[in-house]
């Protein structure tokens, strides 16, 4: 498969932090981060149009061409932060508390201790990777279900630092069998569920005022374990973050399994876009979110 030449400049850019500045302070390094995002913002020009694009299509026709842009411009720049952060993450753990505060643990605990597992629903958002090492490094038992990214050098990046977070990893093309197994183990099972796989199992539901394939994994295995959807988002508050832990999704039961796919998902993702609203710079408006089209 042909490698993505963004993927390629935003390996030697990690390359790059990791490399000279871990010698200096973690704030420096992520406002290195933040730069070089900007950098890319203006070098990759196919990669900020489709940023732009996006943000009009959800947005319409309101906000003017110059706030666009501000956004997408600190749409990359959270890019640039989130690669500088993965790869300062040894700088990270020794003063975890000091960059992460988390609103709404309790919920997370005591949905545990019912002991059916838990499914943590997440969208790249924010520094999503961060947000799963916290709570992993925590004592919470994380498994993230992953894409493997077809650029090896990059993959082998994500497996060091989230490795390093204490972080497991299945493989999405895993049998689904093994995803249930974390379930009745107990384990968080991380589930990242906005975007648009057409390879995957899933229904169209609306997102900004729009269409948008999303898979239905987690309330099928919320179904079939009985474990909660618990949502989760990480706000970027300067050098520091913010977890949110929301209460668990309260899913509909109509006795016609189809129908609830749909009101249960659109559940999520009406959730997802009333926080992507708020803090639009941090989502990851260069994926092509209505790709797929409804028949």
């Amino acid at each position: 498969m042909k490698t993505k030449p963004y993927r390629i400049v935003f390996y030697y850019l990690l390359i790059l932090i990791r490399s000279f500045f871990y010698l200096f302070p973690y704030q420096v390094g992520i406002w290195v981060g933040r730069l070089l995002g900007r950098v890319v913002f203006y070098l990759l020009a196919k990669e900020r149009n489709k940023t732009i694009s996006n943000l009009r299509l959800a947005f319409g026709e309101q906000p003017s061409d110059q706030e666009l842009r501000r956004i997408a411009r600190a749409v990359f720049e959270n890019y640039g932060m989130i690669a500088a952060e993965t790869q300062l993450v040894g700088k990270i753990i020794p003063c975890l508390d000091r960059w992460v505060d988390i609103e709404g643990k309790e919920i997370l605990d005591e949905a545990l201790k019912k002991g059916h597992g838990v499914i943590g629903l997440i969208a790249h958002f924010g520094d999503w990777e961060l947000m799963g090492g916290y709570l992993a490094m925590k004592g919470y038992p994380m498994v993230a279900v992953a894409r493997k990214i077809y650029y090896e050098k990059y993959n082998q990046l994500l497996i060091q630092a989230r490795e390093r977070m204490s972080i497991r990893v299945i493989y999405r093309d895993r049998s689904p069998r093994e995803m249930l197994r974390t379930l009745k183990n107990n384990d968080v099972l991380v589930i990242a569920a906005d975007q648009d796989v057409d390879s995957l199992d899933g229904v169209f539901v609306n997102f900004f005022s729009r269409p948008a394939y999303t898979p239905v994994a987690p309330v099928r295995f919320s179904m079939a374990a009985g474990a909660p959807i618990i949502p989760a988002f990480i706000i970027r508050e300067g050098f520091k973050h913010r977890i949110i832990i929301e209460k668990p999704i309260e899913l509909t039961f109509t006795g016609n399994k189809e129908t609830d796919l749909v009101a249960n998902t659109q559940k999520w993702v009406s959730l997802q876009e009333q926080y992507i609203r708020q803090y639009p710079h941090l989502w990851v408006w260069n994926h092509k979110r209505w790709r797929t089209k409804s028949v």
